[in-house]
């Protein structure tokens, strides 16, 4: 049944990108400067050089604590950015530094936006605001921290994995190495991004073309679901005075969208770690984190 639906829609997909071409290619054209001025400038250099680092520390790992463990790969995930966290924790539990569980856990916790993208982008370039950056970081990582520790004491009983030599070698060209690995993980943001802004840009055709009068709201509903960064410059430039826009901001980078949450699932599955703890994060992050800017924040 699932995979007659996908069939289904791959092909009502096709039939769009024949029926509106020129709009397909504007969808595309958007995509590529959405991710070449929003993400690849911060993504890239950060997660050539954390991948880097982690090749150039490897040996020094076989003495780390879990506790140190864990707060490195925070740390590294959470400067670098979506899906910086993922691909850690993957190098993490393919080199035998973590059980299977706890890279299911922490493949939950170490994700978040780049501060850089929330500062520079979110806040500065759509919000004009030197403060919400700042205050949407605190949040989300006072979250996830929270969930960390909680992870931790439930992680710290059990018997840390065997490091040996043969699992984190010295390698003898981390630099070309990071680069090496880097390079999949751009093409499969960059893909993903670009994708779905397509998509997102030929869906809102046809629906434009089957009903001339549709609301504004479900337009920009379906851009945030598909591809958060296009959706939050959308969202922004139509409702730029609303009260509640830095609400709907946070509730959308919260939420994020289909095409942030794909790159987690491919790299998890190239692991064959477990998404389940993930989308539970994700759905309890959902709640908690707007609610309490809400409760507390909200002018």
């Amino acid at each position: 049944m699932f995979a007659t639906i996908q069939i289904v829609l791959c092909v009502i997909l096709i039939l769009l990108l024949l029926l509106f071409p020129q709009t397909a290619h504007s969808g595309t054209d958007l995509g590529v400067n959405l991710f070449m001025e929003a993400l690849f400038p911060y993504l890239l250099p950060y997660l050539v050089l954390t991948q880097w680092l982690l090749r150039l520390t490897a040996p020094m790992r076989t003495k780390t604590k879990r506790a140190s463990l864990y707060v490195q790969a925070y740390i590294i995930s959470a400067l670098g950015g979506y899906p910086t966290g993922a691909t850690t924790i993957v190098y993490l539990k393919n080199s035998g530094q973590l059980h299977p569980k706890e890279a299911n856990f922490l493949l939950a916790v170490c994700h978040a936006p780049s501060p850089l993208f929330v500062l520079g982008f979110v806040s500065l370039d759509l919000l004009h605001s030197n403060t919400f950056g700042w205050l949407f970081l605190c949040l989300l990582h006072m979250f996830n921290i929270c969930c960390l520790v909680t992870g931790y004491f439930l992680f710290r009983k059990t018997d840390p994995p065997s490091i040996s030599v043969h699992n984190t070698p010295l390698y003898s060209a981390p630099f070309s190495e990071s680069i090496k690995e880097t390079a999949p993980t751009i093409l499969l943001v960059g893909t993903t991004i670009i994708f779905f802004t397509t998509i997102q840009t030929i869906v809102q055709q046809g629906l434009d073309q089957l009903i001339p009068k549709l609301p504004s709201t479900i337009e920009l509903s379906i851009a945030a679901i598909l591809e958060v960064t296009n959706g939050l410059k959308m969202t922004v430039t139509a409702f730029p005075d609303h009260p509640y826009i830095t609400l709907l901001v946070v509730i959308l980078l919260t939420m994020q969208s289909i095409s942030i949450h794909l790159q987690i699932f491919v790299i998890a599955k190239s692991a064959k770690l477990s998404v389940r703890p993930y989308i539970k994060f994700r759905l309890l992050s959902i709640i908690i984190v707007p609610t309490i800017y809400a409760l507390f924040f909200l002018k």
